[in-house]
């Protein structure tokens, strides 16, 4: 008979009991493992070794349906959940150990509640231990039989091992859900729940210990990392969304034409490196395994074989994305599949290019990339491209934007097209998605990105070392139509990277994943280091747990390091450099663009402030201040300003020096303290933003005095405050008004004198004096006596041990 109410309720306690469970931190739910069942396709094995397999939702279905007939059948298939991960995995894993700890939960819930029988002591006999043994016991006996005869079996194994493949068996049908996550993953295989404990970086999280650039790892760390991802979600694969639409089948047969004959500028055919692509699909993490090749495309457009331009277009996307996992990033044919994917992207969008097919920025929206591109606000010049801040005008922010099956959202990582290096696509990431309300680019879609820039596009010492797959962000913005995207990535800041992967579906096996540690100042060469990542991401997501968690490694792991890849034996070329380390001043540390840039030391330049004082004071004890010139302007000074523009310098009146410095009296008067004298061309600020409530403006300083100053930790800017901090004492305002002391003063008087009648002025007092003045005051009010105070309580000793007329002499 089914189960009662009362049953079914404690049952329901005890797997809400389960699932809430929580690591000793309370960060993890230990059951977000065991939810659901192992996917099939993902590990057949698991499914050839485990008899029965369950899973919690699988019996909370079941459940739910009433369909247990006993409250013991809910019992073992709970029980199976976890003997099956206990069995399945090695012991000591992180999934063994939570199996334990909820297999115990489990029998001490069971037994708190009366309405249910008591739970069996040993495992069910459809487990995989039980039945394993089964079969150990059969292969010793039949090594008991063959040690009889003169031919040697080899010896049984033992019951603890792991045994061999078994001949699938039938598996009782419970409900999976389309997310499958891997309740148990193969031997030594980290944890990879789906579970919220995460290193969060974003927020201001302190940094992980000190790791060097130590060389590369060990094995072990090769091999945490490949258990890892070994076991996580798979990609799906293209979504049925943002594809182009109203493409006839003379439109594609002309598209894979236009992409088959495309040659560049140096009459290279770009399709070879398509063609050079088997057709047959066995690349590992892709979500498709079916033959695919541009000659196959073209055939069944020529036999009308698509049926809509969805079916065509996703075909098309489906193979860049078989040649870009088939070739490696940075290499020429990576870079020709780039090309072709770029041009296609124009020849389906609802603007279309007309033959000849030619563009010197390789098809990308942009005129140049990282290390080429400059300021949109800069006065004149080529390549100005990129923007300090995200621009809203005459644009319609959206929550996301939908293009050749990719979905993009605020903060997702994409690859760009690089109009000067397609081998090497721009990395960025995403602020703003948008719709264009510009006349000219109206409806456009687009997406505001924020720039990271490879080894190749810094200038930095050969010395330098990089994590592989290091990036850095950079202060650049760029808008780009939704034709430059290439695809989905994923970046981490090192505290993650070095604990994890991150979880879907902010990454998957496959895509490329790249880490970020330092800042780049391509303006000044330099690279900071990271210690507040609140400044590097969307202000929408900071300081979300949600924002692209990780699964666990067992333990930390370092990734490569990799020296400058301008050492290489091929000599890469790119719009970055080795650059020499600046000399190390006497006193001063050198500031290189491998180190992280701290506040320069204050350097002693008394003599030159000697000498500057002196000529000031001599000048204000002149009635008549001889006339002065400026020092001749240095390059330095004008660097900011474009190529052809005429220099030229306007003598400026002399002035009297009237910094705080001098008022305070110089060196002398400060104890001979030491001041740095700044370059001359620190006085060339560029307003940047204002505030008249604030005291602090936000100045961008030209040229190399920026070193000096402080920098905002968000926007890099330089910090410059027009006066010192006010360092006053602020006293603690009145607690109470005149008129209410002068009110209380009455009312005691009243209360003292038994009325409003004159007392005097003793009576306004509410302190009787001590000693003969209070003797020569008589008052019949009566009175609250002070305590005495310290000078009054030393004249009373004084006196009382005849200290009082002792005069010294």
């Amino acid at each position: 008979m089914p189960l009662n109410a009362a049953q079914r309720s404690a049952i329901e306690d005890v797997v809400r009991a389960l699932t809430s469970a929580t690591s000793r931190r309370a960060k993890r739910r230990l059951a977000d493992m065991f939810l659901d069942l192992v996917d099939r396709e993902s590990w057949p094995e698991y499914y050839e070794v485990i008899p029965q397999p369950r899973c919690v939702n699988g019996v909370k279905s079941t459940l739910a349906q009433n369909k247990y007939k006993d409250p013991l059948d809910a019992f073992r298939d709970l029980q199976l959940v976890f003997l099956n991960a206990l069995y399945y995995n090695e012991p000591g894993s992180q999934i063994a150990k939570d199996a334990t700890t909820l297999k115990g939960i489990l029998e001490s819930e069971w037994r708190q509640r009366t309405v249910l029988p008591s739970p069996p002591t040993s495992a069910p006999s459809s487990s995989a231990q039980k039945v394993h043994a089964k079969k150990d016991q059969q292969e010793r006996a039949a090594a008991q039989q063959a040690a009889s005869k003169p031919q040697t079996a080899p010896p049984a194994q033992k019951a603890s091992s792991r045994p061999p493949a078994l001949s699938p068996m039938k598996v009782d049908p419970t409900p999976q859900s389309p997310s499958q996550v891997v309740e148990a993953a193969g031997p030594k295989s980290p944890e990879h729940a789906a579970s919220p404990e995460i290193d969060v970086d974003i927020g201001g999280t302190p940094e992980p210990e000190v790791v060097g650039h130590d060389g590369a790892r060990d094995g072990e760390s090769d091999e945490i990392v490949r258990q890892l991802e070994k076991g996580l979600p798979r990609w799906e694969g293209l979504a049925d969304v943002g594809w182009a639409e109203d493409l006839d089948t003379d439109r594609m047969v002309d598209t894979v034409v236009a992409i088959s004959k495309y040659r560049d500028e140096s009459g290279n055919r770009l399709a070879v490196s398509l063609e050079a692509v088997p057709e047959e699909t066995n690349i590992p993490d892709l979500p498709f395994n079916s033959p695919l090749s541009l000659r196959l495309i073209e055939s069944r457009a020529r036999m009308k074989y698509y049926e809509a331009s969805k079916a065509f277009d996703k075909e098309m996307s489906q193979l860049f994305l078989k040649a870009r996992r088939w070739y490696e990033l940075g290499t020429e044919p990576y870079g020709n599949v780039l090309v072709l994917q770029r041009l296609y992207h124009a020849l389906t969008s609802p603007n279309p290019p007309q033959p000849p097919y030619v563009s010197p920025t390789n098809f990308a929206a942009l005129p140049a990339g990282p290390g080429y591109a400059k300021p949109l606000h800069e006065p004149e010049g080529d390549n100005r491209v990129t923007m300090f801040r995200v621009s809203v005008k005459d644009r319609t922010i959206l929550d996301e934007v939908q293009y050749k099956g990719w979905t993009i959202r605020l903060a997702d990582w994409l690859h760009l097209s690089n109009p000067d290096d397609p081998s090497r696509p721009i990395i960025g990431q995403v602020f703003k998605c948008y719709s264009s309300q510009d006349n000219q680019k109206k409806g456009q879609l687009g997406v505001s990105v924020s720039w990271y820039y490879r080894p190749e596009q810094t200038f930095h010492p050969a010395s330098r070392q990089f994590w592989e797959k290091e990036i850095f962000k950079t202060s650049h913005f760029a808008d780009h139509p939704i034709e430059d995207i290439v695809e989905k990535i994923a970046c981490q800041f090192t505290a993650r990277h070095l604990r994890g992967r991150p979880r879907a579906p902010f990454w998957y096996p496959g895509w490329p994943l790249y880490v970020c540690d330092s800042r780049y100042n391509d303006r000044e060469r330099v690279f900071v280091k990271i210690k507040n990542w609140n400044s590097c991401i969307p202000e929408e997501v900071r300081k979300k747990e949600e924002f692209m968690p990780i699964y666990p490694f067992e333990r930390p792991v370092v990734p490569r390091s990799l020296a400058s890849p301008f050492l290489g034996v091929l000599g890469l070329k790119g719009p970055g450099g080795i650059v020499d380390a600046p000399e190390k001043a006497e006193g001063e540390k050198a500031e290189t663009p491998a180190a992280t840039r701290k506040r320069p030391q204050r350097k002693a330049a008394a003599k030159a402030e000697a000498e500057r004082m002196g000529s000031a004071k001599a000048a204000a004890a002149a009635s008549v201040p001889p006339a002065t010139h400026p020092p001749p302007p240095t390059a330095a000074a004008y660097a900011h300003l474009a190529p052809g523009h005429a220099t030229y310098a306007q003598p400026a009146a002399p002035q009297e020096d009237r910094s705080i410095y001098a008022a305070a009296g110089g060196t002398a008067a400060l104890n001979n303290a030491t001041v740095e004298e700044l370059p001359a061309e620190t006085g060339a600020f560029s307003r940047v933003s204002s505030s008249s409530s604030a005291r602090r403006a936000l100045l961008t300083v030209v040229g190399p005095a920026a070193r000096h100053f402080d920098r905002d930790p968000e926007t890099n800017e330089v910090l410059w405050f027009a006066a010192p901090p006010v360092d006053i004492v602020h006293l603690p305002p009145p607690r109470h008004s005149l008129k209410y002391l002068a009110f209380l003063a009455r009312k005691r008087k009243r209360q003292d004198g038994g009325g409003s009648g004159g007392g005097g002025e003793a009576d306004a007092m509410d302190v009787e004096m001590d000693g003969v003045a209070a003797a020569a005051q008589p008052s019949t009010a009566k009175r609250r006596k002070m305590p005495l105070t310290v000078t009054e309580r030393l004249e009373a000793l004084m006196k009382e041990h005849g200290l009082d007329q002792v005069f010294v002499s």
